[in-house]
């Protein structure tokens, strides 16, 4: 099948519209998950099923560590058939408080050399509306971890973000295990400057109020940053979750840097602007994760994503502090049983370092955080 799928992709997909056979792969999946326990079966096959790779974080017990990040499923359309592919936990979104369609095609490009992909979709979504509607239909059936992403919708003024934020975290709190902030998308002009703390607190108080007035006020709160953030910002965001209690940061989203790309100068102009995933966002995003690490101990859950493609790539972000990480690219490049190959992988690489549980395996790379005193107590920091 792996075979198969890369003859596929090589003599046939490479050369398609990224976004159209995006759209006709997703639709195939949908009409096979669709039909009655076929989904169920799939899991059963193709699932985490490895008790060593069971993690309970955010409240929830995960399957396996690896999920599919946001951006694949933006209406939530189908989380159950893409779980059913073996992935852990899938994330929605990103949802909109309103419907918009995204920037104009083409819009989604790829770099075969690098492995990578570059899009400047802009949040192209049905709205969290309809994405609650959808999700509500779901919700009595026994189904996958879903974590909710959430954007500012891209007309809404960013004085007026904190109310967009809110009203999305409103209609889709009653139907998420988790939501995550997304204030790092380098493709809806304004929205990364949101990840200043001045900036990003008044934009988690409102989401807070929100949670709380859908009487879910204990949801997993997580904010999602990019890989392009200076080092002292990075550390800025880290004090931060730990000062507002969140529970969870994302390292990284997409980047917009092109350094140190294998495709021509040619190839890359082509592609066009927007954020890039893949294989070139693994260093920085690893060096996010460690330093967000040494900054929160294990007080903050953190989700790793950016480059990862093997079992060795997700089994050095868990070491190095992530408890959970998350795909897109690796899906895209390594066919529909990539997640369980790197599930796979995992479990064998647990073993061999002797663990009985990936969850011992967690930050044991990195080191302890620094300790500073304040007043006459000291804290991490």
């Amino acid at each position: 099948m792996t075979v198969f799928y890369q003859i596929l992709f090589s003599s046939v997909l490479r050369h398609m519209d990224a976004e159209k056979v995006h759209k006709l792969s997703f639709a195939a999946l949908r009409g096979v998950t669709a039909v009655p326990g076929v989904s169920e079966a799939m899991t059963r096959v193709l699932g985490p099923r490895e008790p060593e790779l069971t993690v309970h974080a955010l409240g929830r017990e995960f399957p396996g560590p690896l999920g599919l990040a946001a951006g694949f499923d933006k209406n939530a359309e189908s989380p159950r058939g893409l779980a059913a592919l073996g992935f852990g936990f899938v994330e929605v979104g990103t949802v909109t408080a309103h419907p918009q369609p995204g920037n104009p095609r083409p819009r989604l490009a790829r770099l075969v050399a690098d492995r990578a992909i570059v899009n400047r979709m802009g949040f192209n979504n049905e709205g969290s509306a309809l994405v609650a509607e959808r999700l509500h239909h779901d919700r009595d059936r026994e189904g996958p971890v879903v974590g909710v992403n959430i954007g500012k919708t891209k007309v809404t003024p960013e004085e007026e973000a904190p109310a967009d934020y809110a009203l999305s975290a409103l209609r889709l709190a009653p139907y998420a295990d988790y939501m995550v902030i997304n204030v790092s998308s380098p493709n809806t002009p304004g929205l990364r400057d949101l990840q200043g703390v001045e900036r990003l607190r008044p934009l988690v108080g409102a989401v807070r109020e929100s949670l709380a007035e859908a009487g879910r006020s204990d949801l997993p709160l997580l904010v999602k940053i990019a890989p392009d953030l200076a080092d002292e910002d990075v550390d800025a965001v880290a004090d931060f979750a730990l000062a507002e209690g969140l529970d969870g940061i994302i390292a990284t989203n997409t980047t917009i840097s092109r350094e140190g790309l294998e495709s021509s100068a040619e190839q890359v102009e082509a592609a066009g602007g927007g954020g890039l995933s893949g294989a070139p966002l693994k260093r920085r995003s690893l060096e996010v994760l460690r330093r967000l690490r040494a900054k929160v101990g294990d007080r903050v859950t953190l989700i790793a994503v950016g480059g990862i493609e093997t079992p060795e790539d997700a089994w050095a972000r868990i070491r190095a502090g992530a408890t959970l990480v998350q795909g897109y690219t690796g899906l895209i490049y390594g066919g529909p049983l990539w997640p369980r190959r790197i599930h796979r992988g995992l479990a064998r690489l647990v073993r061999s370092a002797g663990y009985r549980s990936i969850e011992e395996a967690i930050g044991v790379d990195a080191p302890a955080p620094a300790l500073k005193v304040v007043g006459d107590t000291a804290t991490a920091g």
